[in-house]
């Protein structure tokens, strides 16, 4: 961590000093990511239901440790909404909340019993992916932040979220199923990328930030709001985060971390960060 803290597994609510929260240290682009990042964190429960009846006839510890999983990110959207409301004390999570239920609900969260990715192997590559993608934007928040109790929420959550990711690729490794071929690995993995600009984010960003009263005037479009999304979250990366999200998705891809391929990916979308104007802050050159 560049602060030298390393937090540790098993935090609650009550480990965070709430009283060294400064209202005046809070930008509008940090304060309208974390309102949407705690609608998508708070709505694990979903995802745990999923990947139960994905992992349905898997041992018991690999149910606990889903199970576990949810209950952490849980925790973090909990986390993310109390600081919100510090930050905007007209912020209501539970209505915002209310309404990203209402707005988001893919069919796999309704009915199904196998992955939609094909195998169980092929949706821990993809959960690997989705923890690689929260690890990083957590610490992009973190050192982003002035405001110190966000800098320490998202310290927090960087960490668990990290922790997360090795938990779901050691359920790959010890997956019984065959292993995939490296084409169908390379392929979940890109395809769960570019899946991030999908409904989920778009929807917490819109139930989040756009208020009850001005939704007749501005109704949802995906895009759009992917994009707003997007512009906000994007400006907090630095170099030295996009590294080590491409080291993260390609392990699990079956790629070297340190090879050539993902050097390559690594500088290319830092160069398209550029180029889209997200690295455009001095403190957002290369490391």
């Amino acid at each position: 961590m560049p602060d030298g803290i390393i937090y540790e597994a098993g935090w609650t609510l009550d480990d965070i000093n709430w009283s060294l929260f400064e209202a005046s240290k809070v930008t509008p682009e940090l304060l309208a990511s974390v309102k949407a990042a705690s609608l998508v964190e708070y709505n694990a429960p979903d995802y745990v239901s999923y990947l139960k009846r994905v992992f349905k006839d898997a041992p018991e510890s690999v149910i606990s440790t889903i199970e576990h999983w949810g209950e952490e990110e849980v925790q973090h959207g909990r986390a993310l909404a109390r600081w919100a409301e510090l930050a905007d004390p007209g912020f209501n999570f539970k209505a915002a909340f209310t309404r990203f239920r209402a707005l988001y609900r893919p069919a796999h969260f309704v009915s199904g019993e196998g992955s939609v990715r094909g195998s169980r192997r092929g949706e821990m590559i993809a959960r690997c992916v989705v923890e690689s993608g929260t690890s990083s934007l957590y610490s992009a928040i973190r050192d982003a932040a002035d405001e110190p109790v966000l800098k320490e929420v998202a310290g927090r959550i960087a960490a668990d979220e990290f922790r997360h990711y090795r938990l779901f690729y050691d359920i790959l490794t010890s997956e019984s199923e065959p292993e995939l071929p490296a084409w169908r690995k390379i392929w979940v993995a890109a395809t769960r990328v570019n899946e991030s600009d999908d409904d989920e984010l778009a929807c917490a960003y819109y139930c989040a930030n756009v208020l009850p009263a001005e939704m007749p005037a501005q109704p949802y479009r995906r895009r759009r709001y992917a994009r707003l999304y997007q512009s906000k979250v994007m400006a907090f990366y630095r170099r030295h985060h996009i590294d080590r999200l491409v080291k993260m998705v390609v392990k699990p891809a079956g790629l070297n971390p340190s090879g050539r391929i993902c050097r390559m990916t690594s500088a290319f979308l830092w160069r398209l960060m550029m180029l889209r104007g997200y690295g455009t802050r001095a403190d957002l050159r290369p490391a």
